[in-house]
């Protein structure tokens, strides 16, 4: 079978990835950030100004963009001063205006995000490496100088937030060994005194994203239902109730500190994102408790959103729409798309439809995916095609809907793919989230094994000819999958796992302990059980590993010591590393070359020509 012809270039889909991401706004303003592949993938901070002018407030080489917990977040904050924002190199924070940025911390090495602004300061967590990592929060001058220390004690801090009197700070809190999906604290602290307490959460409770209704009650997600949904709660504990109880999440896992699943906006109701899957917006009235959804055309939602007034904005896709920086009246229903992450999209002709399916997996588990079929206008398949599952990484994390070149670069050419969302993933439940708890490396290879199966058992795939990709985690399970299943013609991994105690000696802190919940304590045997590298022998597909040699959360050494393990064995490998690549690739070049491998992989293990 020929590769059919297609529009859309490796340089395509390499340009497209701006990532748009944190917008803010006030009154007629927007900001947000955005990558620039084609300036090493730097991220810089647009405005949008009230007559449209949109400019970049960073020239190279300033980066915004956090490290704390090696994710980062939202890595700036609009102030009436100018905007505050985190820089790169140095993980100062610098404030903007209209000259040279100008520092506002001290050069010690600490890094800041959650940037949250009250009585003239920036409030917001700072991550110490002295020796050992720390996290508090901390109060920041507008006009610079010496952070203060507020909250000290817990492993990590997120979402500080100043009642409108300004005598109380709410924030979240959690302890190794857990995530911040697994058990969280909702805390209060009185600033006259610094006494602290638990208003909700725990070590089986997950609770997100507080906002201050009054001096005295407070907004809260939490799962304590199992999904997580938004309550309210007076700051002593008092009078806990849920909103809209409903088996729907209105949040999504804290892998990123700074951003907003739902907001209050000027009349007091809440503009709120809830879903199975995808997350669509809403307008929720706290007093009723009635939910609306709002008629626009998009059909999901970053859990990322700021507004002023009756004026919303935030990151928004639907299958043949890109992600957009959108605003939104909530009085009118006006919306507007301010900025697209793809400039010019191919004839709609190209790009495949995201299909929702479900499929059972062992045991008679169901699991959720999305199916994309292979489209093209100028071909057409005659039977079963060739099919790449996709793996997400996390593994705690989601594959969502939104309109992706990378996959429509694949599905235009004629090889079909499927994105699944395997047990562990979000979206559908903190039950489903717990499907991979001691089961990593079991459940998440059944289930992707188990999207191939279907895929043929439907006809809709050549079962000599599906291969898997993933990244990060989804790295992991690519390579376990290969190790443990002939099913697959080839397998794809970028900066994958393959060895958990060589991870567990070298990763950063926010995912030391992770394992501990994902797989069990550290145990040779236990280990040897799960790991790729113990299983290198299972491999009998040829694989493609890529990897960047700057990664602090994967070191490079896992995916170089897969790729010698199996040349050991005489199974083909293929393994590319990049200078100056972290975890995730953001340079044009790098990001343009790995398409490219990835496709002639898949051209030689799917004899396609």
């Amino acid at each position: 079978m020929p590769l059919w012809p297609s529009p859309i270039s490796t340089t395509d889909v390499a340009s497209s990835g701006l990532r748009l991401a944190w917008p803010s706004v006030v009154g007629d303003e927007v900001w947000w950030t955005e990558d620039r592949p084609d300036e090493g993938g730097r991220t810089t901070i647009v405005h949008r100004a009230a007559d449209g002018t949109r400019t970049s407030l960073l020239p190279a080489p300033w980066n915004a963009r956090s490290r704390v917990h090696e994710y980062g977040g939202q890595p700036y904050l609009v102030t009436p001063r100018g905007v505050v924002f985190v820089n790169f190199d140095d993980q100062r924070l610098y404030l903007a205006t209209s000259g040279e940025p100008t520092p506002l911390t001290p050069d010690d090495g600490s890094r800041y995000a959650d940037l949250h602004l009250g009585e003239g300061h920036l409030w917001c967590v700072r991550e110490r490496h002295d020796g050992k990592v720390t996290r508090s929060i901390v109060s920041v001058p507008l006009e610079g100088g010496e952070p203060r220390e507020l909250v000290t004690g817990s492993d990590f801090y997120a979402f500080p937030t100043l009642s409108p009197d300004g005598l109380h700070l709410a924030y979240i809190c959690w302890n190794h060994p857990r995530m911040p999906w697994n058990g969280t604290e909702l805390r209060v602290t009185r600033l006259a005194d610094g006494n602290s307490w638990t208003v909700k959460g725990g070590s089986t409770e997950s609770v997100l994203a507080p906002q201050w209704k009054d001096d005295s009650h407070l907004y809260v997600v939490s799962d304590w239902s199992g999904w997580w949904n938004l309550y309210q709660i007076g700051i002593y504990g008092t009078s806990s109730q849920a909103l809209h109880p409903a088996e729907e999440e209105f949040a999504w896992p804290l892998w990123q500190l700074g951003g907003r699943p739902y907001l209050v906006l000027a009349d007091g109701r809440l503009a709120v994102l809830h879903g199975q899957g995808d997350l669509r917006l809403g307008i929720l009235d706290p007093e009723t408790g009635e939910l609306r959804d709002l008629d626009v055309p998009y059909s999901g939602w970053d859990p990322a959103l700021s507004a002023d007034g009756a004026t919303l904005v935030g990151v928004a896709y639907g299958a043949a729409i890109p992600r957009s920086i959108a605003r939104l009246d909530t009085v009118t229903g006006r919306v507007e798309g301010l900025r697209r992450d793809i400039g010019e999209l191919p004839d709609v002709a190209y790009l495949p439809s995201a299909e929702p399916v479900e499929f059972l997996s062992e045991f008679g588990r169901h699991v959720h995916a999305f199916l994309y079929r292979p489209a093209n206008p100028e071909a057409t398949a005659e039977g079963p095609t060739p099919y790449v599952v996709f793996v997400h990484g996390g593994p705690t994390g989601h594959s969502n809907s939104a309109l992706d070149l990378e996959k429509a670069f694949f599905t235009s050419r004629g090889i079909g793919v499927i994105d699944v969302n395997y047990g562990g993933s979000t979206g559908y439940g903190r039950a489903y989230r717990d499907r991979l708890r001691g089961q990593w490396g079991v459940v998440d290879v059944e289930d992707t094994v188990a999207a191939a199966e279907w895929l043929a058992a439907e006809g809709l795939a050549d079962p000599a000819r599906i291969a898997v990709r993933g990244g990060s985690a989804g790295g992991w399970t690519v390579m376990a999958a290969c190790c443990r299943s002939s099913v697959f013609a080839g397998g794809v991994s970028y900066y994958g796992v393959s060895a958990l105690a060589a991870l567990n000696a070298a990763t950063h802190d926010f995912e030391s302990r992770y394992t501990e919940w994902l797989v069990g304590p550290e145990d040779p045997a236990l280990y040897a059980s799960r790991e790729p590298l113990a299983l290198a022998d299972g491999v009998t597909c040829p694989m493609l590993l890529l990897q960047g040699l700057d990664d602090p959360v994967v070191p490079p050494s896992q995916s170089s010591a897969f790729a010698d393990a199996l040349s050991e064995r005489g199974v083909a490998c293929t393994y590319l590393s990049f200078e100056g690549e972290s975890h995730g690739f953001r340079r044009m070049e790098t990001r343009t070359a790995a398409l490219a491998a990835e496709l002639a992989f898949y051209q030689q293990v799917f004899g396609m020509y």
